[in-house]
C-alpha cells in the first residue's frame, strides 16, 4: 500500500478540519485514549523498590505494543488500491497536528502583536511547561517559537515520516511513543527510573524526523545559509538530542536567538542559547516565525507528495 499517499490524504483532512470540538466531546482523541492506558499502567507499576527501571520499561513495551497490534490489524482490513489509501489516511488523520499547532502558536501572536502581555502569557501557558508569569515580551516571543519548533517535529514531522514508513502502525506506534515520553519520561524523583526507557525510545525515533525538521526549516527561509549554519553549530548544545536542530533552524531562518535560561515552577535551567550573538525575538519575529512554519509545512507536504507519486509508479 502507499503508505505516503495515505499520509498525504492525512495531512488534507487535518487542514480542512483541524480536530472538530464536537467530534472531541463525542469520542475524545486517540491520544487521549493512548494517555488513558499509560496513566491507569503506570498507577499500577510505578512504585518504589526494586525493579522500577524495568517496571518502566515493560509498561512502555506494552503500550508501544498494543497501539501498533491494533494499528496493525486494522491496517489489514483497509482494501487494496486508492479505496484503502483513502481509508487509512481517514484513520491516521487524528494522528497529524498540522492546523492545531498552527492555531495554538497564533493564539499567542495575536495578543502579543495588540499589545496584551497577560493574555499572551496565559496563551502561552497552554503550550510551554515553564513559567508564563514571569515571562516578559521577549519571554514569550521566544517561548511559543521554541515551541513552535519543537512540536513540528514531534507532532508532524515525525508522525508522518513513520507512518511513511509502516503506515498506520508507523504513525500509531510513535504517537504512542511521544505521550509516553510526555507523561512518564521526566527527570523527577517519581519517573526518572520508571520512565527512563519511554524517553530513551523516544529520543531514538526522533533522531531523523528532528533533522528533517531543522532542514525544512532552513530550506523554507530567507536566509537558507545562515540556518544551515546555526543549525549545524548550535544544535548539540541544546539540552535534547533533538529540539535543538529544529530550533536553532528556526532561531538562523529569523535571524533571532532561542532557548537560553528559563524559569520553571521549582527550579531555574541555565540552557546555552541558540544563535546567541542574535538579538530577542519581537511580537512580529513570533508572526514571521508561523509564516515561515507555514513554508516549511508546505515543503515537507511536497516532499510526501513527490514520494506518494514515485511510489504509485515503483
Amino acid at each position: 500500500m502507499n503508505f505516503a499517499a495515505m499520509m498525504a490524504v492525512a495531512i488534507a483532512i487535518d487542514l480542512a478540519l483541524g480536530w472538530p470540538d464536537a467530534l472531541y466531546k463525542r469520542i475524545g482523541h486517540p491520544v487521549t485514549w493512548i494517555g488513558a492506558l499509560i496513566a491507569r499502567l503506570e498507577k499500577g507499576w510505578n512504585f518504589k523498590g526494586r525493579l522500577r527501571r524495568l517496571r518502566g520499561v515493560l509498561v512502555a513495551l506494552a503500550v508501544i505494543g498494543t497501539t501498533a497490534v491494533i494499528a496493525a490489524s486494522v491496517q489489514t482490513w483497509l482494501p487494496a488500491g486508492w479505496l484503502g489509501v483513502l481509508l487509512g489516511g481517514v484513520l491516521a488523520w487524528p494522528f497529524v497536528a498540522l492546523r492545531s499547532m498552527h492555531d495554538h502558536v497564533a493564539a499567542v501572536a495575536k495578543p502579543l502583536l495588540a499589545g496584551d502581555l497577560p493574555g499572551a502569557r496565559h496563551a502561552v501557558s497552554m503550550i510551554v511547561g515553564r513559567d508564563p508569569s514571569r515571562l516578559d515580551q521577549p519571554g514569550v516571543a521566544r517561548a511559543a517559537l521554541e515551541s513552535l519548533a519543537e512540536n513540528s517535529s514531534d507532532g508532524i514531522v515525525a508522525p508522518l515520516f513513520w507512518g511513511c514508513v509502516a503506515g498506520l502502525p508507523g504513525i500509531a506506534a510513535y504517537k504512542a511513543i511521544n505521550t509516553l515520553d510526555s507523561m512518564i519520561g521526566h527527570r523527577t524523583e517519581r519517573y526518572e527510573q520508571f520512565g527512563w526507557a519511554s524517553a530513551r525510545i523516544d529520543d531514538l525515533v526522533n533522531l531523523i524526523p528532528a533533522r528533517l525538521t531543522g532542514l525544512f526549516f532552513a530550506l523554507a527561509s530567507s536566509r537558507r545559509g545562515e540556518a544551515l549554519a546555526v543549525m549545524l553549530r548550535d544544535a548539540r548544545s541544546h539540552r535534547s538530542p533533538n529540539a535543538g536542530w529544529p530550533e536553532s533552524a528556526l532561531a538562523g531562518g529569523l535571524g533571532i536567538r532561542l532557548s537560553g535560561p528559563r524559569i520553571y515552577a521549582d527550579r531555574v535551567a541555565a540552557e546555552p542559547w541558540l544563535n546567541g550573538t542574535a538579538p530577542d525575538p519581537t511580537p512580529d519575529d513570533l508572526a514571521r516565525g508561523l509564516a515561515l512554519y507555514r513554508r516549511a509545512m508546505a515543503g515537507m507536504g511536497l516532499v510526501i507528495g513527490l514520494v506518494a507519486l514515485l511510489w504509485s509508479f515503483s
